[in-house]
This record gives structure tokens, C-alpha cells and sequence, in this order.
């Protein structure tokens, strides 16, 4: 819906672009006016901007696939980029034109006061396109939308350029139009280069600001269950934000209490931290960028295989009920669940954990073995 939504946004501005050009260089050509017919020709120029913006929403609003499993939203950036080419280009023309009729002390004819009205027209639609775009962008969480929307803010400035020119001409004064047409080139290509400096910390995975990962930061502590937080990254695509992060909980929580801590804090930035897309969560029981590496003990298979040998000639331990391993600073802590038939009394309980224990001492990748009888 959302990328539907863009779609109708861009062919709106396309349709009031076309007709607005239509009457710029109709009114320019009655009024005698060339800078508004090059104004309304600027202006048709934008059907190109217009349209790969519109081809770009269309595309980048796709669900993900086996091939982009993480959405096309790169392609808005990707298309944020091109329009500020587009900007930088625009501007970069506009005052070698206007340079160029300085230095060759080129004099148009003297307009008609038609061709300021139609001027007028044109910087009060273009404004109005530009607040339109600039809502919509804001309203559908959109860089490409933003980004067209400060196009559409140039468009205002070389109508006002143009309104100046022909107000000069109307006073004798032939070469304000260029003087001014060089300053808002100037501004122009800053705005275009702005926009291509954002979308190529995008491309290159720059992270959010400081501000947004704090607050992050404390969203995340605020969950019940989490002890600290570390490894917390970030980037950004199409305007939308991504976010993985390690948290620590209780070494003794279960699996299920541990994935629904984590799912918390995933629910919790997905509400609270605008444009956010994503979250992944990984959840630690002890802060792995301090503690020793756990990735050469060994899985359940081979630990449990190691304890049926170990254990070989203690009756009780045929009744192990179950078997829980814990992965803690390098080293395996076992626990052992066992029938409370095992401990009639309490020097029965302690001679038992005691055999376990001695057990596996000789193993260096076992810190303890702990028996729970129930």
C-alpha cells in the first residue's frame, strides 16, 4: 500500500508538471518572454526526474525475495542518488547559461507583463508541490519522496529567477536575470550535493545518528529480563532503519523466557523508534566480547557421549532424566536431573553429587557437575 502510495504521489506531480509547462511556454511565447519558455522547457526536463523517481518507488516498494531478503528498499537510495545528479547537473547549467549571457552581454527583448503573471503562477504552483511532496514524504516515511520534493523547491527558485529577470527587463535592468540565475544555481547544486552525500552514507551502511542509538539503548535496558546490552549496529535503507544487537540475560533463564525477552525488546524498537524495519536480537547469557570463547567445546552429542563413559560404573546414573548443558566462559557446567528416589536422605544426596563430580574432574572442559533430584 505504502509503495502504491508513492506511485499516485509522483503522478500527481507529473500531471500538474505537464500542465504547467504547457502553459509556460504558451505564455512565454504571446508574452515574448524567452526565459519563461526556457523556464516551461526546464520544467518539462523534470518529466525525466519524475519518472525515475516513479519507476524507482514502483520497484523499491517490493516485498523482499529469495534474492533480496532483505527488500529492495536500496533501490530508493539508489534512485535518491540519481535525482541529486540530476540537481547538481540542473544548477551546474543554469549558471554557465547565466555566465555565459554575462560575458557575451546578450540582451533579450523586453517581455510582456502576461509572461510575470504566468512567472507568479508558476512559483506558487511549484511551491505547492513542493509542500505536497514534502508531507507526503514525511507521511510515508520516504528519502526518494524528500528528495523530489527539494527538486520540485529548485523548480520554485528558477521560476523566481525568472520572475526577477523579466521584472528587471520591465525596468531597464537586462542583466539581474543572469546575477540571479548564478545564485540559485549556486544553492541548487549545495541541495543536490546534500542529498547525494545522504544517500551514499546509505549505500556505504552508515549508522544512525548517536542521538537515535541512545535512545535505542535505553528502550532496550527498559525491558524486563535484560541485564545489559553490546554489539548494537546499525543502517539505513530507503530512509528505513535496521537494527541488531546482543543482550545479556540470566545464564539459568530457559530458552522460551530468553527468546520471549528478546522478542520484547524486538516489539518494543518496532513501536517506539520511527522508521524502523528491522530488528534481530541475539541473545547471550554471558557478555561474549569479555568472556572466554565457547567455540571449541563440543555439542550435546559428543558431551553426552563423553558423560555416559564417564559415569560407566555409577549405578544411578542409568536414571538420568536429563541432561542440561550450559556454555559459560569457556567451559561446560552440566547439570544432571535424577528421581528424588536417589536421595533418601541428605548424605545420600551428597555422596551421589560427590561420584558425579569426581567423575569428570580429569576433563578440563567441565567446570562442575551439579545433580538435581525431584
Amino acid at each position: 500500500m505504502t509503495g502504491a502510495s508513492r506511485q499516485r504521489v509522483v503522478l500527481q506531480g507529473l500531471f500538474v508538471n505537464v500542465a504547467l509547462a504547457a502553459g509556460q511556454i504558451g505564455i512565454g511565447l504571446i508574452g515574448r518572454s524567452t526565459a519563461l519558455v526556457a523556464d516551461g522547457f526546464h520544467t518539462l526536463s523534470d518529466l525525466l526526474s519524475d519518472t525515475l523517481v516513479f519507476v524507482t518507488a514502483h520497484f523499491g516498494a517490493r516485498d523482499a525475495d529469495q534474492e533480496h531478503p532483505y527488500g529492495h528498499a536500496r533501490i530508493e537510495t539508489a534512485g535518491t542518488f540519481g535525482l541529486s545528479l540530476v540537481l547538481i547537473g540542473a544548477g551546474v547549467g543554469i549558471a554557465l547559461h547565466a555566465a555565459s549571457d554575462l560575458a557575451a552581454r546578450r540582451l533579450p527583448p523586453r517581455p510582456d507583463l502576461i509572461a510575470l503573471a504566468m512567472a507568479c503562477v508558476a512559483i506558487a504552483v511549484k511551491e505547492g508541490l513542493f509542500r505536497y511532496m514534502r508531507g507526503a514524504a514525511g507521511r510515508l516515511r520516504s528519502e526518494l519522496l524528500h528528495a523530489n520534493a527539494w527538486h520540485y523547491r529548485t523548480d520554485v527558485f528558477s521560476s523566481m529567477v525568472v520572475a526577477v529577470g523579466i521584472t528587471g527587463s520591465l525596468l531597464g535592468v537586462r542583466d539581474l536575470d543572469a546575477i540571479a540565475a548564478i545564485g540559485v544555481a549556486i544553492l541548487i547544486v549545495r541541495m543536490g550535493a546534500n542529498l547525494a552525500w545522504q544517500a551514499l552514507r546509505e549505500l556505504v551502511d552508515t549508522g544512525l545518528e548517536s542521538e537515535k542509538l541512545e535512545r535505542i539503548r535505553r528502550i532496550i535496558l527498559s525491558i524486563d529480563g535484560v541485564r545489559t546490552l553490546h554489539l548494537l549496529r546499525s543502517r539505513r535503507a530507503g530512509g528505513r532503519a535496521f537494527v541488531d544487537v546482543h543482550i545479556l540475560v540470566d545464564e539459568s533463564v530457559s530458552v522460551s523466557e530468553g527468546h520471549q525477552i528478546s522478542e520484547m525488546v524486538r516489539i518494543a524498537l518496532m513501536r517506539q523508534v520511527e522508521n524502523m524495519a528491522d530488528v534481530l536480537v541475539h541473545i547471550d547469557p554471558e557478555d561474549d566480547e569479555r568472556a572466554a570463547t565457547n567455540a571449541r567445546l563440543p555439542l550435546r552429542s559428543e558431551v553426552v557421549a563423553r558423560l555416559n563413559r564417564y559415569f560407566a560404573d555409577i549405578e544411578a546414573a542409568k536414571s538420568i532424566e536429563n541432561i542440561i548443558i550450559h556454555y559459560l566462559n569457556g567451559r561446560l557446567v552440566i547439570e544432571l536431573r535424577l528421581p528424588l528416589d536417589f536421595a533418601s536422605t541428605p548424605a545420600a544426596a551428597r555422596t551421589l553429587q560427590a561420584r558425579f563430580a569426581q567423575a569428570v574432574a580429569h576433563d578440563p572442559q567441565i567446570a562442575s557437575v551439579a545433580v538435581c533430584f525431584h
